[in-house]
């Protein structure tokens, strides 16, 4: 059983868990427009949050957002999808995570058009002290963008109490 960590080591976790796909797709984003205004101080992320009435724990929810399109147009068949998953994201998460089926919408990077296309979440609900976290999310990611030739895999990071 994980023990659970300190609030300032699961903050840590969190902001380089943000930290790292931001920076990854720094050379891509546009420049932000110049703001006068000054920004609001950073709050810790856990700061406040009590898993405890609830019987539960602190922890991060982790979606990996997945399009089912490659750029030539085919599309990423069912049986793909079912491999990637069995190979790729359960060894790593063997302990449970829910897929949803969704219909995305993105811009494209290099032709700046918007697309729609069906697409996968994969949500996971691990503890603020996951062993290799970071390398497991890194390694999903990658895989699914070289195996179907993507120019990205979504990441949002929160978060929240668990309790299962």
């Amino acid at each position: 059983m994980n023990r659970p960590a300190s609030a300032a080591s699961a903050r840590a976790l969190l902001l380089a868990l943000a930290a790292a796909p931001l920076a990854a797709c720094a050379p891509h984003a546009p420049a932000p427009a110049a703001d006068t205004t000054a920004a609001p101080a950073p709050t810790p992320i856990l700061s406040g949050l009590s898993c405890t009435p609830f019987g539960a724990h602190q922890g991060i929810e982790i979606s990996l957002l997945f399009g089912l399109t490659r750029p030539d147009g085919r599309a990423v068949t069912d049986t793909e999808w079912a491999a990637f998953l069995r190979d790729e994201v359960t060894p790593r998460f063997p302990d449970g995570l829910s897929v949803f089926q969704t219909m995305g919408q993105w811009r494209d990077r290099v032709t700046g058009r918007v697309t729609h296309e069906p697409s996968r979440i994969v949500w996971i609900a691990a503890g603020v002290a996951t062993p290799d976290l970071l390398a497991r999310i890194a390694a999903i990611r990658t895989s699914y963008r070289q195996r179907f030739q993507q120019q990205s895999v979504g990441l949002t990071i929160r978060p929240g109490c668990q309790a299962f």
